[in-house]
């Protein structure tokens, strides 16, 4: 039954690629207030194309932000029910000047189609729905029931998407939920992700005298902030890459001898060579792959203080800030991890500053689901078939608060069929996809749903 729907897509790749650029040349750029018109644009394509495809309900749901798209195909009597999540907007696209070619006029060089969104995430959703047209036209029906959320602010947030979530249960109810916003360990080789980190974060600020002073006539009687805050970060880790944070590790799930081997097994980036860092700096302990997969992280994302211009400027500045986030693993929860950092800052803060503190508002618990699962089996049946090459599992040590929540509110699992590859530049210029992975994902996609309609 597949081999009439893989047919169609070879037939029609010339087609279904000219309408994903049309897709990508949209500037649906969430942040970007001037944009609005082009998040509607983007949102008028997906409703037309999910009508075209046949599907019975679409609709644009307005939310406090950019609207979403929600559609129903509820035709296959007896069959599960899929919840597949996409989101069309973009990030924005500066450097303008580092792209070869402009990010809103898709090109095709090297095997790769550049765009902005190729991979994050539009290409990967117009995949699904590629699959769903050539279903409906070789069978006349899809072998699962569909119901379709497609955001317009995954790339700030999803503010609106988690209400429209918690207050739509009922309508949104499902067997399982599936998702292709990631990616795999690298070209060509299937990767079945079973498991995302949770995130929290936060800003301290560190204020000492109430303007900058002279370091000559000051220094000595005054404590630097930027001294003082780079104390206060050094203290809440050791030198074995261990937090030292009290309650950091409350909860944390104990990593199993089965997974370490999963993790292990599976191909891997040389740190060293892509990142161009001398060795790697791991937990004690646990492998880099076993810590950036399963093992939580606190990590300092900014640190700026005092005079930044050419030559010296001989001052004692009065504050000092330092962007703080967690990726958190099983167990954890991100207010309480949270909680432990605020203590920390207040009872370790040295004399004569005081500190400042704002709570990230953005959180997300770490997700997982067992990688046994027989829907996460079938997935990895349909890779293999797809790429001709044993799939892998893998944990991720990044975060996709939207699976969380779908877990949390309706108790059903998350497959994450992502399709991506570590060169597709994400959030970068140049962003791009392999052409390869749209033929064979949309083989996979093809080979799951109808697996997942099997009884």
């Amino acid at each position: 039954m597949s081999d009439a729907v893989k047919q169609y897509l070879m037939e029609h790749e010339e087609r279904l690629l000219k309408k994903l650029a049309d897709f990508l040349a949209i500037e649906s750029i969430s942040t970007d207030p001037s944009k609005k018109n082009s998040m509607d644009d983007a949102v008028v394509f997906l409703m037309e194309y999910l009508k075209e495809i046949g599907f019975e309900l679409v609709e644009r749901r307005e939310t406090g932000g950019h609207p979403l798209v929600y559609a129903e195909y509820m035709q296959a009597e007896g069959a599960p029910t899929a919840l597949f999540y996409g989101h069309y907007d973009v990030q924005p696209a500066d450097p303008y000047e580092l792209w070869e070619t402009p990010p809103f006029s898709p090109a095709v060089r090297d095997g790769r189609l550049f765009a902005r969104g190729a991979s994050d995430d539009k290409g990967q959703v117009f995949m699904h729905l590629a699959v769903f047209e050539a279903m409906m036209q070789t069978e006349g029906r899809l072998p699962v029931n569909v119901k379709v959320i497609i955001e317009g602010e995954e790339e700030i947030g999803s503010e609106n998407l988690y209400s429209f979530l918690e207050d739509n249960q009922e309508m949104l109810k499902a067997d399982f939920s599936l998702i292709s916003d990631s990616g795999m360990v690298d070209k060509g080789i299937p990767t079945i992700l079973y498991g995302l980190k949770g995130f929290t974060g936060l800003e301290v600020t560190v204020k000492g005298p109430d303007r900058d002073l002279h370091s000559g006539l000051y220094g000595g009687a005054i404590k630097n902030p930027a001294m003082a805050l780079a104390q206060l970060l050094a203290s809440m880790k050791n030198t074995e890459e261990t937090v030292t944070v009290p309650g950091f590790y409350d909860g944390v799930e104990t990593l199993t001898n089965e997974e370490r081997k999963l993790m292990n097994e599976a191909p891997g980036e040389d740190y060293p060579v892509s990142t161009g860092v001398p060795e790697t700096a791991s937990e004690k302990g646990y492998t880099a792959k076993e810590h950036t997969m399963a093992r939580p992280t606190l990590e300092v994302n900014g640190l700026f203080s005092g005079y930044q211009g050419e030559g010296t400027k001989t001052i004692i500045p009065s504050e000092a800030t330092a962007k703080l986030t967690c990726r958190l693993v099983p167990g954890q929860e991100p207010k309480q991890v949270q909680d432990s950092l605020v203590d920390f800052i207040e009872k370790n803060l040295p004399a004569g500053v005081t500190a400042e503190v704002k709570r990230e508002a953005l959180a997300a618990r770490a997700y997982k689901v067992d990688p046994n699962h027989p829907l996460l089996l079938k997935a990895a049946e349909s890779y293999t078939g797809a790429f001709d090459r044993e799939t892998v599992f893998v944990r991720l040590g990044g975060s996709i608060p939207v699976v969380e929540t779908i877990d949390s509110l309706f108790q059903i699992p998350v497959v994450l069929l992502g399709f991506g590859t570590p060169e597709d530049n994400l959030h970068s210029p140049n962003e791009s996809f392999p052409l390869e992975h749209f033929g064979k994902g949309m083989d996979v996609l093809t080979r799951f749903y109808y697996s997942a309609g099997e009884k």
